[in-house]
């Protein structure tokens, strides 16, 4: 079968038979609130070299139209040049998170960057330095990170949100946590976003260190190998149950030395980004897997409270071993299946006006399985996208879409199999879905 130029395996078969009004009882129908499309499609994202590393500015300015990506994760590493960003907001809108990167420090360099990006409407947030467990950092004079003490990390991330905080420019704009906070080697406090009463880190209580957590929740890791049913929905788990490198394990209870963050029932509504996340092509996971993932992957995240998500990566590394075949693009630009579904879902949901009130709808989902999973946005015209996503390995699940009273229109997408509409409906109380892997829309 082909989908959107893609042929692959239809696990999900849709059908789509309705009723009349009368047909169904919608008793448990309950009037529920809607997310605006733009903030979901706000929200994606994805890591680019922009124009370093083998990548093109104008590859990556064609490559960020296709696939309706909001922002990209940069920074000063690697010298990409400012006016590539720049040009690139001004030709696609994108915007982007600026961070340290591998092993910065250079706090002046950094917000001297970022403040141009802002002054240009093209910053999200600024983010302190990555990974460091593996990578490390020099601040001050003092190194730190990896296995020796972390106090030098800490301080460049207190200094970090300290001068964007003073900024005229930056202060309104977030800054997010370093990587992998759960690494740390001392008890430094970098599991909080401020250090609380009480905690007995290194740093004094009433340290800031960030807006909002940032985490590296790769939907693979070996706690969680193979194909599974709910695999992105579980990626995106804010809680302990989550079998990956998610929020828990960085925020909650440390991975490396178990030093306690938050509880865990405060996790869900902690504020919080992915800047890395993605699944890397071989073996079982094959091109369909992928685009499936990222599709699914981008739906969950949203829907479980992270504000923005980057997949790693735009397009594969061509100067380096061992990260080949995670990106949306071959490293010629060939894109993958993946390209293709994501441009289809933000294609069916375009919107960029996020100042309208919201609205509800009456509606309720019968015979929902624990794979099943829904996320109502609205747009600025008034319409709703009610997304419906299944995540099973394989067979499928049936369950009834039931509306409060009879829809006078309504609009079916799958983004699948391309932009357009596979079936319109008018005056319909129900929609019966069987659905196996992938996402439906019903526009109304």
């Amino acid at each position: 079968m082909t989908f959107g130029g893609c042929t692959r395996r239809l696990i999900g078969l849709l059908c789509l038979l309705v009723a009349g009004a009368g047909g169904f009882s919608n008793a448990n129908a309950a009037d529920m609130p809607a997310h605006r499309a733009a903030d979901f499609l706000n929200s994606i994202g994805v890591v680019s070299s922009i124009s370093r590393r083998g990548e093109t500015l104008q590859n990556t300015i064609h490559a960020a139209s296709y696939l309706g990506i909001r922002w990209i994760r940069a920074g000063y590493e690697g010298d990409i040049p400012l006016s590539d960003l720049i040009e690139l907001h001004k030709q696609t809108g994108v915007r982007f998170s600026y961070g340290l990167g591998s092993g910065g420090a250079d706090l002046t360099r950094l917000t001297a960057g970022a403040r141009q990006l802002a002054l240009a409407g093209a910053l999200v947030a600024l983010e302190g330095p990555n990974e460091p467990n593996n990578w490390g950092v020099t601040y001050q004079g003092q190194t730190g990170g990896r296995g020796g003490s972390w106090l030098a990390v800490a301080r460049l991330q207190r200094d970090l949100f300290a001068a964007v905080k003073s900024d005229p420019v930056l202060r309104q704009y977030p800054v997010w946590t370093i990587s992998e906070s759960g690494a740390e080697a001392d008890n430094v406090g970098l599991q909080f976003l401020t250090i609380p009463n009480g905690a007995g880190a290194l740093l004094s209580d009433g340290t800031k260190y960030a807006d909002a957590a940032n985490v590296h929740n790769y939907i693979y890791h070996p706690n969680s190998p193979g194909l599974n049913d709910n695999k992105t929905w579980n990626a995106a788990d804010p809680t302990s149950a989550c079998k990956v490198d998610g929020l828990y394990v960085e925020f909650g209870l440390t991975w490396a030395h178990h030093y306690l963050g938050y509880p865990v029932e405060a996790l869900p509504a902690l504020p919080k980004v992915t800047t890395e996340t993605g699944a890397l092509i071989g073996g079982v996971i094959t091109e369909d897997v992928h685009a499936l993932n990222l599709l699914t992957m981008y739906l969950d995240q949203f829907k479980r409270g992270w504000s923005y998500t980057s997949v790693y990566l735009l397009r594969d590394r061509s100067d380096e071993a061992g990260n080949q075949q995670y990106g949306f693009y071959k490293p010629d630009y060939a894109p993958r299946k993946a390209a293709v579904c994501l441009h289809n879902l933000t294609t069916i949901l375009a919107d960029h006006d996020a100042r309208f009130s919201l609205g509800k709808l009456n509606y309720s989902i019968t015979n929902q399985p624990d794979t099943m999973h829904d996320l109502l946005l609205q747009k600025s015209t008034g319409k709703f996208e009610l997304i419906v996503w299944n995540e099973k390995v394989s067979g499928t699940s049936q369950v009834n879409v039931n509306l409060g009273s009879a829809c006078a229109a309504l609009t079916i997408y799958d983004p699948t199999l391309g932009t357009s509409a596979i079936q319109t409906l008018s005056n319909v109380t129900s929609v019966p879905l069987t659905l196996g892997d992938h996402p439906v829309i019903i526009e109304l």
